[in-house]
């Protein structure tokens, strides 16, 4: 996420999505003030989308449905809503709205330089309020990294850290996979600005 709009309005939430509907680039939208979003690397985009791809063959024959950066997530109890890598729901409440999901039981960020304090520190807190989320992954895509912050039954959040030669395992969804799955043929030289 990067800074707000110098002197754009405050929007209300109906506002803010007539308004992204005509943008070219995302925005999130917190406290009535809308963020733009930083465009990813090549090994970001590939990244979510194999975890994407990944989740919803996973999910096929059940109720719960994978999303990608396109769809809005709505922090539980707010009127704040943000754009996650990936998300997974499988509440049937999120089934009644069209513009936005509020009880996904799995986020994924991949990480970039520029958010990747954001999606660790202020996203995350926001995003912990959730009631039903149980797992969110947070992926390197510089390195052959991740870390899962896994919600155990008793409410505390525990931080697992997963390398090379590790099998992640999802508990939200059933799912273990290696991490060498997700990171096969990309290069990890760390990125450099033009």
């Amino acid at each position: 996420m990067v800074a707000a709009k110098k002197n754009f309005p405050q929007l209300t939430p109906e506002d803010y999505f007539a308004w992204e509907e005509k943008q070219l680039e995302k925005h999130e939208y917190i406290d009535g003030q809308v963020y733009a979003m930083s465009g990813g690397s090549v090994n970001h985009s590939r990244i979510a989308v194999r975890l994407t791809t990944l989740f919803s063959n996973h999910l096929e024959n059940s109720s719960c449905e994978t999303g990608n950066s396109d769809l809005r997530v709505n922090i539980a109890g707010t009127k704040n809503y943000t754009h996650p890598d990936v998300s997974v729901t499988c509440d049937d409440r999120d089934k009644t709205t069209t513009q936005y999901i509020t009880y996904p039981c799995l986020i994924v960020e991949v990480l970039s330089p520029s958010t990747e304090a954001y999606d660790r520190g202020s996203k995350f807190r926001m995003y912990r309020h959730n009631p039903v989320l149980q797992d969110y992954l947070l992926v390197s895509s510089t390195s052959i990294e991740m870390d899962l912050y896994h919600k155990k039954d008793t409410g505390e959040w525990l931080i697992i850290n997963y390398k090379e030669d590790d099998t992640i395992e999802l508990k939200s969804i059933n799912l273990s996979f290696a991490i060498e799955q997700v990171y096969r043929n990309l290069d990890l030289t760390p990125e450099t600005t033009a």
